[in-house]
């Protein structure tokens, strides 16, 4: 190492308005705290920042710090204020280094290309944040790396990372907000990678596309002992697809056990998995799951196919009857098709309720930047605003109806979603009143396409 170097890490807000979770669903910074161990462990000076959770803005602690690094990372929806992030930390010290990387960097690196942007990472490579702040490699060759040159950026092919290599995360700043980072009502939810991308193939989902497409999973001892050592109550497994390797999970339950540890869960999982392995989920039941989550998409068999979910409706229904009976919460998660009616939307809501389903998450289709979606429906696109991208807004045009009444429809089944939510007695601590007065509010908004809501 030449030189101690300052490093600011920061995680940007998903939103800037007040239609968003914050307070309800906070994620921990766990790309950030990868990164914070490798610096810290080199005797670097590293502080993080979290726009969930500080009360300044991202911006007023760039200027005070004048840091010697700025490191940021985010989805596609908050690629405007990893740019403004950047471009401030150059306006402030012209010398200061500016990394950008994430799951958006992966697949859409040179949306980033700007002139106030040093390097953009395309793995999960965290070593090459390490390389690059201590210049320990010839950072031109770089696998993953794009770099910024006087005449353009050079790319360097990404390479499949092996996430094994991972080291142990610095959790320092999430046991400095105690009162931050739950899921729900499990406050203080820690999160723990298990694994890199997915191995199925769905056509709605970037995830699949991470890692170079390639899934590689974390030995099971090494995550328990990871686990073992959280001082935290839960644990938020964030796999893509934590319910996969049935001989993975019994080993798991195993570990858990000879090692007494007590504490809840939430997971990511498929229904044909739970649906055909009733055993595996009363296991982790017993351990402490609490929370499922489950892709069920669609409640047609032919929306299942052409999302090519390589599931089925029974799946789905046997998934949530074994979840129920089990005591398991699912979060049941669905996609509102772009080709949707009104009366879709009202079969939707009456399936959830015939079938019991307690917890659900609505999302509307999404063709994703930078995926063969985005190109099949790019005559569709109706916003250039990549804040949009959040499954929460109609970035391509319906197909059947207009965007005021699908709007209309999305805004009445929330509506109506939360009413359910608050007879079945779930989620106290929501102020139901406020969501439903904002999804009113949405409901008759006039801007709508290419507004900053």
């Amino acid at each position: 190492m030449t030189k101690q170097m300052k490093s600011l890490l920061i995680q940007p807000e998903e939103s800037r308005t007040k239609y968003n979770f914050e307070g309800i669903i906070e994620n921990e910074c766990l790309d950030l705290e990868y990164v914070s161990a490798l610096l810290k462990e080199l005797g670097h000076e590293v502080k993080m920042f979290d726009c969930q959770v500080e009360k300044a803005t991202a911006n007023s602690f760039i200027r005070k710090e004048k840091a010697d690094v700025v490191y940021i990372t985010g989805r596609v929806f908050q690629e405007n204020f990893m740019l403004e992030y950047a471009q401030t930390a150059k306006e402030t010290r012209e010398d200061t280094v500016t990394i950008i990387g994430g799951i958006h960097a992966q697949l859409c690196a040179d949306r980033m290309f700007k002139d106030y942007v040093d390097y953009i990472l395309t793995s999960f490579d965290v070593y090459n944040v390490q390389k690059i702040i201590e210049e320990s490699e010839d950072i031109d060759s770089l696998p993953g790396v794009c770099i910024r040159k006087s005449d353009g950026f050079k790319v360097n092919p990404a390479v499949p990372f092996d996430i094994n290599r991972l080291p142990r995360p610095d959790r320092t700043y999430f046991y400095e907000h105690p009162n931050n980072y739950g899921y729900l009502e499990m406050s203080h939810a820690a999160w723990v990678r298990t694994a890199f991308c997915c191995p199925y193939r769905c056509k709605f989902c970037i995830r699949n596309r991470m890692n170079n497409g390639k899934y590689s999973a974390r030995d099971i001892d090494d995550v328990v002992a990871e686990i073992k050592d959280i001082e935290s109550d839960n644990i938020y497994i964030v796999d893509d697809d934590f319910l996969f390797d049935e001989e993975r999970l019994d080993r798991f339950v195993s570990l858990v056990k000879e090692n007494h540890i007590e504490k809840k869960y939430i997971c990511y999982g498929r229904s044909d998995f739970i649906a055909s392995h009733e055993d595996t989920m009363a296991k982790l039941k017993e351990i402490g799951f609490y929370y499922i989550l489950v892709g069920l998409e669609a409640i047609d068999d032919n929306c299942l196919k052409d999302y090519n979910k390589r599931s089925s409706i029974d799946n789905n229904i046997k998934s949530i009857e074994i979840c129920n009976r089990l005591g398991l919460n699912i979060m049941g998660m669905f996609i509102l098709d772009l080709d949707f009616v009104p009366a879709d939307f009202k079969k939707l809501y009456k399936w959830i309720k015939a079938h019991e389903i307690k917890h659900v998450a609505v999302s509307i289709f999404t063709p994703e930047i930078g995926m063969e979606t985005y190109d099949e429906y790019k005559d569709r696109i109706i916003t250039d605003n990549p804040s949009h991208f959040d499954y929460l807004h109609l970035v391509a045009s319906p197909g059947r109806i207009s965007v005021k009444k699908y709007y209309m429809c999305y805004y009445i089944l929330l509506i109506k979603l939360f009413l359910k939510a608050k007879k079945d007695g779930i989620y106290d601590f929501l102020d139901y009143g406020y969501y439903i007065k904002s999804f009113i509010g949405n409901m008759f908004k006039k801007k709508r396409e290419n507004d900053d809501e």
